[in-house]
């Protein structure tokens, strides 16, 4: 029988800079949830249970620093890692191209303490490339043209930090987890995303699919925020194979947030 996978402490690389300087609020935030989440156990299907957030913490420690300092309009909240995006540099939705060449983040990656044949961390190495990442962060791009413009109004986090594989490797998303187990997280992800919501201000919580979405509603009913959600862009979604960015932007602005032109350069060809 097999036994039940934890979410052990991985190992991490350099940080004493980082450690150094002040704590920012939403690295405090994480340190928290990654210790209360490491307490947790979990029974097959689940095998393997990575947390970026520990064997990637200096690349989520320059991301916050960097591009959360300030308040926010809006804050997207995505549901937990893939593996070849967060899983291997500590980002949300952290595609390695997107969080290299425009996030302009680069840090060395640890392991995570059990590491699955078939799905290694290679950090900023990686090969692989997740569309999830490639799609948010590339309108992003398009969009707002800098990370400076589009972070002084809106930021991406997840509401789970870990990634769970089954024996096979195939990764097995947090709303496929037993309930109890999902009631176990939610205890913990729920605090946190109230925290940074205290911490960022934002109006209005998007969540990035509909069970993000959902814990969101859950999380922060009574603090006066709005709440919404913008279609998922995995391709695993047909609907998002079939325009994404314009049903995501359709989301956002029936959010009621305005959304600047596309510059001339970066404007959609007319037909």
């Amino acid at each position: 029988m097999s036994s039940p996978a934890r979410s052990p402490r991985g190992t991490s690389v350099g940080g004493s800079a980082l450690a150094a300087a002040a704590t920012p609020p939403l690295l405090a935030i994480a340190d928290r949830l990654s210790r209360a989440l490491g307490a947790l156990s979990f029974r097959p299907p689940v095998a393997y249970v990575y947390n970026p957030l520990e064997y990637a913490r200096d690349a989520y420690a320059v991301y916050v620093a960097r591009y959360a300092a300030t308040a926010k309009e809006v804050l997207f909240v995505g549901m937990n890692p893939g593996p070849f995006g967060m899983a291997q540099t500590g980002i949300p939705f952290g595609e390695v191209a997107s969080v290299r060449d425009w996030l302009g983040i680069r840090t060395e990656v640890g392991k995570p303490a059990r590491e699955h044949p078939k799905r290694p961390v290679a950090g900023f190495d990686c090969h692989r490339s997740e569309v999830s990442g490639q799609r948010l962060w590339g309108w992003a791009r398009q969009r707002f043209g800098t990370p400076e413009a589009f972070f002084a109004r809106f930021f991406i986090a997840n509401y789970c930090p870990l990634l769970f594989l089954e024996e096979s490797g195939r990764n097995l998303p947090l709303d496929k987890l037993a309930r109890d187990e999902q009631r176990a997280i939610a205890e913990h992800c729920d605090e946190a995303l109230r925290e940074t919501v205290r911490a960022l201000a934002p109006r209005c919580v998007l969540g990035v699919g509909r069970f993000a979405e959902q814990r969101a509603q859950v999380a922060l009913a009574g603090m006066g925020v709005e709440t919404g959600f913008i279609p998922h862009p995995s391709p695993a979604s047909p609907a998002a194979n079939r325009g994404w960015d314009a049903q995501a932007e359709r989301a956002i602005v029936d959010c009621g947030v305005e959304l600047p032109a596309l510059p001339s350069d970066r404007a959609a060809p007319t037909s």
